[in-house]
């Protein structure tokens, strides 16, 4: 009786608890950015004493107040500036051209990277494993094949931010009638946590999925 009042425990402050910290580490990484500002700024120094969020709050200031001003024509040619700034130092224009790229593609409102998930045979042919759609991976990686392929990236359990770019003609690939969260639950857990069938509406589909289902 003692161990299921304890496993009933745990079940209970375990999700909690492990929450509480990620947000305390979110909240302190955050609180970091109140160093950017001039001593005589410091909440500390004005106030007396931390205020924590406070440095989250001023972050989402200032990419909203970023975006805002991106988004009329003097802030556009100041962007310009910027890039083109960048593109001119040698190690700083690479990985900021990556970066760029990258994050235009995953947080384009018009895209369709990452907002699929699927099954595809990985790592060989009678194993499964869930995927997210990225995209075509355009002519340059396809010249001489005889098809079109889709990109997918497959995470790894239990650490999604890792795992494998494979590129797999769209008949290969099962679409899965789940949200990327979902799917991206069920790796985290390493499968302990299903995805709720009939939950969610049909997925948007990437057009060389819906070719290959025609």
């Amino acid at each position: 009786m003692l161990k299921k009042y304890l496993m009933t425990g745990l079940l209970i402050w375990v999700p909690l608890a492990v929450t509480l910290w990620v947000l305390d580490l979110i909240v302190t990484a955050m609180d970091r950015t109140l160093l950017l500002l001039p001593n005589g700024w410091q909440p500390k120094q004005l106030l007396g004493f931390d205020i924590p969020g406070l440095g989250l709050l001023l972050s989402l200031l200032v990419v909203v107040a970023t975006g805002m001003l991106a988004r009329n024509f003097i802030g556009r040619q100041l962007l310009q500036w910027w890039e083109g700034l960048l593109a001119r130092i040698p190690i700083v224009r690479s990985i900021y051209s990556s970066v760029k790229q990258v994050s235009d593609t995953m947080l384009s409102p018009k895209g369709n990277a990452f907002r699929q998930a699927v099954l595809v045979e990985f790592p060989q042919r009678g194993q499964w494993a869930i995927g997210l759609v990225v995209g075509a991976p355009g002519p340059a990686l396809t010249r001489d094949l005889a098809e079109d392929l889709l990109t997918i990236f497959v995470p790894t359990a239990p650490n999604p931010t890792s795992g494998y770019t494979i590129l797999v003609p769209p008949r290969e690939v099962k679409q899965l009638d789940i949200t990327v969260d979902d799917a991206l639950k069920f790796v985290i857990s390493l499968g302990v946590v299903t995805p709720v069938e009939g939950r969610v509406h049909a997925p948007r589909t990437p057009a060389l999925l819906s070719e290959a289902g025609e």
